[in-house]
């Protein structure tokens, strides 16, 4: 591999289409103020640099990036990119990633709004995220341990495998289709109203109103805190470890929890054949 070290670069362009190539230990400003890095560049590696200017990843094929800085002005840093692994980074800067193919996070602290839109087939693993927005309309997500803060998350995402995280986000997962969550806490208000096919796993749910207007939803041993007026005119199938606040009109299946502290069916829209509402006897 070419060897570019410890180089100041704030030219358009700077790096354009490089090959075969490490890049370590710059820094990416000046006040030549030039954009767009390391566009169109292939199979390159880049350790320990820091990033100012705006657009420095875009069209890459082929990329290890590690220990990296990416400071509030590094806008738009990852798009259209392919095969591009981070690891060990800081990326902040509002829609740091967006349009990646077969990409993955390792190790890493963002905060970005609108982070990680449009992606397929992206990887996470044991970062920390905060942000608006992020993961829209993503699919084929494998997440394992993330730290999350945010609003709105995984809005019209599909197929989608969380496990061992920690969300704290306000509307997640509306719209989304083929999501499993397994042994993860999801906090927030509205949780996943129109999702389709949305399966927890021994997981921990915070907040009112939670999972309304939802088809195939599958809760298996769950936990839920502060949560009433859930399941409204869901097709749910939920078994609850401990009590609920409320359950309101669910439209069919079943829900089960040892103690539920309101049932609430409207006449006009309950039918009795639909939906089993039970609290488990202690023998």
């Amino acid at each position: 591999m070419k060897l570019i070290e410890k180089l100041t670069l704030d030219e358009e362009r700077a790096l354009y289409g490089i090959r075969d190539t490490l890049v370590r230990s710059c820094t990416f400003d000046g006040p030549a103020d030039g954009e767009s890095a390391l566009k169109e560049c292939r199979d390159i590696r880049v350790e320990d640099c820091v990033f100012h200017l705006r657009y420095p990843f875009w069209h890459v094929e082929g990329a290890k990036v590690s220990g990296i800085a990416m400071t509030e002005g590094c806008r738009a840093a990852f798009w259209y990119d392919r095969e591009v692994h981070v690891m060990g980074s800081r990326l902040g800067g509002i829609k740091a990633f967006r349009e990646m193919d077969n990409c993955s996070l390792t190790d890493c602290e963002i905060n970005s709004k609108e982070f990680g839109w449009r992606c397929r087939d992206l990887t996470v693993r044991n970062c920390k995220l905060e942000s608006e927005y992020p993961f829209f309309w993503c699919k084929g997500m494998d997440i394992d341990g993330l730290e999350m803060k945010g609003k709105y998350s995984f809005q019209y995402c599909e197929e989608l495998v969380i496990r061992n995280s920690n969300l704290d986000t306000k509307d997640a997962f509306w719209h989304a289709k083929n999501v499993t969550v397994y042994d993860s806490v999801i906090k927030g208000e509205y949780l996943a109203w129109y999702s389709e096919n949305l399966r927890l796993v021994r997981c921990t749910i915070i907040g009112t109103q939670p999972l309304c207007y939802c088809k195939g939803l599958v809760l298996e041993d769950c936990k839920m805190i502060g949560c009433d007026l859930a399941f409204e005119n869901s097709q749910v199938q939920a078994s609850i470890s401990g009590s609920v606040d409320s359950v309101k009109n669910p439209a069919g299946g079943f829900v089960e929890a040892d103690a539920i502290g309101e049932i609430i069916l409207d006449e006009f829209q309950w039918n009795p054949g639909q939906t089993k509402i039970g609290v488990r006897i202690s023998t």
